[in-house]
């Protein structure tokens, strides 16, 4: 197995070929003065069993893995393994109003259309925000879903001790939720919303008895922590004695990770490095997670 990486996701590639045995792969790049971008793959990978590392954090880093899974097809790789611990399009996975862009769609089409190695592609994905979008990829690729269940409750359990509530956010995760609860034999609970306006809503209850006890919420994307906030807020006017989060894809624009440290609401936060963000935020109340192991262990499983 040869891993090589977009540029964003180079420390989980190196982190990936510690847990899974495999070679590292050199990737040369440059940019020309008019912005152009330069790729070579100085390792060769004629016959081998590649994979290549890289989340769509952004357009620029979508068409990275693109280009370079075209170029490995075209120089040889045997079988092509893309992933992808981050699916950024997540949010816009269907049309709810005329004329509006599925881009988790679209982007879903432009990875299905890489040439495919001579024994197949297949993309890997982590928690997706909606798990239909693996429905999107076409003919030409094998979509295999990933769970970081493994890490979520792990961390769960540390958080919260021996006897805690799993909290999320609003009742659009509360079915996982409950499912996750239910086999780590602790209680569900999920914040009632109402909404205000046509922009804003407001929390209205709690869905389970949480007084004196400790509440682990997970929620599995954090951007500016909005709706982590007024959930935790929630908890603690039910009588939460800690509060604390859990999430899988922690992005945390701007002072995002900043407002939730200073709201004094939860004694840590933990994310998985799916987005390198949070492994550049890493800090005492943001502790980081490598999804590395678990990437390896399903690609061996696959193999």
């Amino acid at each position: 197995m040869i891993v090589f990486s977009t540029a964003s996701y180079n420390a989980l590639a190196d982190e990936l070929c510690t847990a899974g045995g495999g070679q590292r792969g050199e990737v040369e790049r440059k940019q020309f003065p008019d912005g152009e971008r330069y790729r070579r793959l100085v390792t060769r990978c004629d016959g081998a069993d590649v994979v290549l590392v890289g989340g769509t954090i952004s357009d620029a880093d979508s068409l990275e893995v693109y280009d370079l899974a075209c170029s490995m097809v075209k120089y040889g790789a045997d079988r092509l393994s893309m992933v992808i611990p981050f699916y950024g399009y997540s949010t816009m996975e269907r049309a709810s109003k005329q004329g509006e862009v599925v881009t988790a769609k679209t982007r879903a089409r432009l990875l299905s259309a890489i040439p495919p190695a001579a024994r197949g592609n297949r993309v890997l994905l982590l928690d997706l925000h909606a798990a239909g979008i693996t429905h999107y990829f076409e003919d030409g690729i094998s979509p295999v879903h990933v769970s970081a269940t493994p890490i979520v409750e792990a961390e769960a359990r540390r958080l919260g001790g021996d006897d805690f509530v799993l909290g999320c956010t609003d009742a659009g995760r509360a079915k996982w939720v409950e499912s996750l609860a239910l086999g780590m034999g602790v209680t569900a609970a999920y914040v009632y919303k109402r909404r205000v306006d046509g922009r804003r809503t407001e929390v209205t209850g709690v869905s389970a008895h949480v007084r004196d006890k400790p509440v682990v919420i997970y929620d599995d994307m954090i951007r500016t922590g909005g709706s982590l906030l007024s959930a935790a807020r929630a908890y603690q006017a039910a009588g939460a004695t800690t509060i604390a989060a859990i999430t899988t894809h922690g992005l945390f624009p701007g002072d995002a990770l900043d407002r939730l440290r200073l709201s004094g609401l939860f004694s840590e936060i933990v994310s998985t490095d799916s987005h390198p963000r949070a492994r550049s935020l890493q800090s005492e109340f943001l502790g980081v997670r490598s999804v590395a192991p678990l990437l390896a262990k399903e690609l061996e499983a696959l193999s």
